[in-house]
């Protein structure tokens, strides 16, 4: 079982930068698949980012491409979302998750981006 404790979040204004963080648990971290889903007010949960076990795979959501990046230190069982060039509608709980023969979820991070 894999526990997921993410961090960073904040208020941080448009244009601005914020990086999140997901501290994972066991000692077999690098076997999984992890990232990032945000859910906003209102809205179902979405997908953000993702990231493969090794690190050299990664995919993003159109909507965030290109100002995310995704990245892993497997020697510190943590996964990270570099946000750059922050929109309000970028606000949203931002939980991260790892995939193996099941998947896990944090608790999730308020990030909320101001105009």
């Amino acid at each position: 079982q894999v526990q997921l404790v993410e961090s960073g979040g904040g208020l941080v204004q448009a244009g601005g930068s914020l990086r999140l963080s997901c501290a994972a648990s066991g000692r077999t971290f690098s076997s999984y698949d992890v990232g990032w889903y945000r859910q906003a007010p209102g809205k179902e949960r979405e997908f953000v980012a993702t990231i493969n076990g090794s690190g050299g795979s990664t995919y993003y959501a159109g909507s965030v491409k290109g100002r995310f990046t995704i990245s892993r230190d497997n020697a510190k069982n943590t996964v990270y979302l570099q946000m750059n060039s922050v929109k309000p509608e970028d606000t949203a709980i931002y939980y991260c998750y790892a995939r193996g023969r099941d998947v896990y979820w944090g608790q999730g991070t308020q990030v909320t981006v101001s105009s």
